[in-house]
């Protein structure tokens, strides 16, 4: 009877472990991201209403009612959960559309919600918390308006045209064949909301331009609709300001102003290029070590499903803002309902005009659509599975980015634990060891100068890390004197300005079940009577548990001290131990705050004070920044300090931990031609603690123990099969770099 109940149980256990992949698998596709056929489809339905009067994207025009962006618009969170946990029917899909209306008296931005998918045939306004307005100024830049501003800067450039030929020896805006200039542009575009003004620099168009300023830069206010009535306010030249443009020009040539000659580059010798120089001690002959596969894939992809030792986890690639993971299991346990990147921000300092107003806020640049292809061998391995993604943003039709997210299953060249064990007479009792080897889920955004590599990597004991390496070009700007107390001289008249970089992520834990309260742990020290020598005191640390019962309890100020310990548990789940099953978040970060509470710029990252809080979770509070905020940080239609200022109640309750991880970043020498990954890498770990009644990888085969034999001989126990087989692909590197409309 006893044998019968027990199978009985292993098969309740059995069939609910199956159903519960089941419906994680069932309910995947609720995340994953527009279709190129639901694009078309939304775009066609919203062309056919007259009242909207929308006309392409693309159109040279300014004064047009357009669709800027279309994305996946999620469903709610009780409404996925009934489908991921209970196999219900998934709710009919959604697009989120920005629509610029700029053919009208009052032009604004309106966002809908467009459904049901694939074959809309209804709209909805979108509003956000507080019914905040979108001033039309707090658009991003489009290719259109770019056309424009290029060519204001022919005219502008014209009119000095000898003043930069001699400056920087030959080069030109127009007419230039292969010496020519090109420029950046800054954001935010302006000092208050409602402006748009935007300082432009010029460089050298050169392979990494960035880093090839020719202390040129010009303040041009195009906030009006009509491009003719734009005008140039301020120009600065080798650190002077100038009114306008001729009354530069006339001083450069009465020599009132100092000229200088920048120094002259060929294509062999150009600083900022990748060409190989100098010595390198690394034969060439030999190819370094590769990553194989012997008898193929470990894990599983099915669309946007994946799964793997155990994990599984759907994902998307939002074109506002990057990477997430949505339902998020180990064991058929969910972990987290949604880790997502919110926003990457890089504020500067500076002696130019344009560097003391950069303050990059990188989904205003639609951030998650600069996802371009990744290569194959250094990018990612060779082996990975390369995944297609799909945008829509500032385009007539979606575009493919070929092979711009990757998986792939690494080893990590360090055991994921290991012992041996000494009989301390030269030789052993035993050897145990397991190697480590991780699932990775990875994609790039290429915001302009800088690269960020973002990374999700899952562990064989539920461990799992999010990650941000960033490389790329530094913004560097003119050499002046005083520029450096702002940075450092990395070159013949460039500075390489200083900046921070903070990531905000948003980690919406539901440990054991939605019932979540969160704690953090310290220690204190003690000083007690020692009980077996009372003569004698023992000093040691002692847990401090505390319990953070409110919304303002749990938020974290950058400058203060910090937990040691920060640790979600479901208070009514408890392990075979007694403890209450928990995840902790692990920083790996050296972020501070970018500016002083409440000025100005900062209102709009006010996520940026804290590198952590805790709020209840709300649909209505889905993230924590916009793609509107980077020209308008002064009054943002998100504004994250409102999650918090009603201080709720997060005991007990569906809770979401909001985490800021970032480094300051000095420019120096070494970022020539342009900054490496090693050093530059932050994040967070979320690591079970107490979640288990023991470390979940014993259960892993490729553990290997190691004993004495009766005859002295080693005794090798595995539970997986030799290598059979080395296979190296023999296919030679491409690359073809290219994104297209489809």
């Amino acid at each position: 009877m006893r044998l019968l109940c027990l199978l009985q149980l292993v098969c309740l256990a059995s069939c609910s472990g199956s159903r519960s992949r089941d419906w994680a698998h069932h309910g995947a596709p609720m995340f994953a991201d527009l279709t190129v056929r639901e694009m078309k489809a939304v775009r066609a339905y919203l062309h056919g209403i007259p009242e909207l009067k929308l006309t392409a994207a693309r159109s040279k025009t300014l004064m047009k009612n357009s669709i800027l962006l279309m994305e996946l618009h999620l469903p709610r969170k009780h409404e996925a959960l009934k489908v991921l946990d209970r196999g219900h029917a998934k709710p009919p899909r959604q697009a989120r559309v920005i629509i610029q209306l700029g053919n009208q008296t009052n032009p604004n931005i309106t966002e809908y919600i467009v459904s049901p998918l694939p074959s809309p045939n209804s709209h909805e306004v979108k509003t956000f918390k507080g019914g905040r307005p979108i001033r039309f100024e707090s658009r991003p830049i489009t290719s259109a308006e770019y056309s424009h501003i290029n060519h204001i800067l022919e005219k502008i450039t014209n009119k000095a045209h000898k003043l930069l030929l001699e400056t920087t020896g030959g080069f030109s805006f127009t007419n230039c064949s292969d010496r020519c200039l090109t420029f950046s542009d800054i954001a935010p575009r302006g000092l208050g909301p409602g402006e748009r003004r935007t300082w432009i620099m010029l460089q050298k168009f050169v392979e990494g331009f960035f880093i090839h300023p020719v202390g040129f830069e010009v303040l041009v206010n195009h906030r009006d609709l009509d491009p003719e009535k734009w005008t140039v306010e301020k120009v600065w030249y080798n650190s002077m300001y100038f009114d306008s443009l001729e009354e530069l020009v006339e001083k450069y040539e009465s020599g009132e102003v100092e000229k200088f000659k920048l120094p002259n580059h060929d294509d062999n010798d150009l600083y900022s290029t990748y060409i190989p120089r100098g010595q390198s001690n690394t034969p060439t002959n030999i190819n370094g070590p590769k990553l194989v596969e012997p008898q193929g894939h470990r894990y599983h992809i099915d669309h946007n499903f994946v799964e793997y030792a155990g994990w599984s986890f759907a994902y998307r690639v939002r074109s506002s803002a990057g990477l997430q993971v949505f339902d998020l299991r180990f064991n058929g346990e969910r972990i987290a309902y949604e880790i997502s990147l919110q926003e990457a921000i890089a504020f500067y300092s500076g002696d130019t005009p344009a560097a003391m107003q950069t303050k990059y806020i990188d989904a205003g640049w639609a951030m998650g659509t600069s996802s371009f292809e990744l290569a194959p061998g250094i990018d990612c391995p060779e082996i990975a599975t390369f995944v297609d993604l799909y945008h829509y943003f500032d385009t007539d039709k979606p575009v493919q980015h070929k092979n711009a997210l990757c998986i792939f299953e690494m080893t990590t060249a360090m055991p994921l634990r290991r012992h041996f064990n000494s009989n301390y007479k030269g030789g052993y009792n035993f050897y145990g060891g397991l190697e480590n080897t991780v699932l990775v889920l990875r994609t790039t955004s290429t915001v302009y100068n800088y690269d960020y590599i973002w990374d999700f990597v899952f562990y064989q004991n539920g461990v799992a890390e999010v990650k941000v390496s960033a490389t790329g070009y530094i913004h560097a700007t003119f050499f002046t004197p005083n520029g450096l107390h702002y940075g450092t001289k990395v070159y013949d008249y460039v500075l390489g300005n200083l900046h921070t970089h903070l990531i905000h992520y948003k980690v919406d834990l539901d440990i054991a079940g939605r019932e979540n309260s969160f704690e953090t742990l310290d220690l204190k020290y003690v000083n007690f009577t020692n009980p077996w020598s009372p003569e004698n005191f023992v000093v040691q640390s002692q847990l401090q548990r505390t319990e953070r019962k409110t919304e303002r309890s749990a938020t974290f100020s950058f400058g203060k001290k910090f937990p040691r310990y920060v640790n979600f548990y479901n208070p009514n789940e408890k392990n075979k131990w007694g403890d209450k099953r928990g995840y902790r978040i692990q920083f790996n970060s050296h972020a501070h705050s970018v500016l002083p509470r409440g000025w100005r710029e900062e209102k709009g990252i006010s996520w940026s004070r804290y590198p952590l809080a805790v709020t209840r979770h709300k649909d209505s509070e889905a993230t924590s920044s916009s793609i509107f905020t980077q020209n308008d940080p002064w009054e943002p239609v998100v504004s994250f300090e409102d999650y918090i200022r009603n201080n709720e109640d997060i005991v007990n309750q569906d809770l979401v931990a909001w985490v800021t991880v970032g480094f300051l970043h000095v420019p120096h020498s070494e970022d020539i031609p342009n900054t490496a990954t090693p050093g530059n890498a932050v994040g967070f770990f979320l690591r079970p603690f107490n979640f288990f009644d023991e470390d979940p990888s014993v259960a892993s085969r490729s553990t290997v123990i190691v004993r004495p034999g009766l005859d002295g001989k080693p005794k090798v126990q595995k539970w997986t099969a030799e290598v059979i087989d080395y296979c190296v692909p023999d296919k030679p590197f491409s690359y073809n770099g290219t994104y297209a409309g489809v």
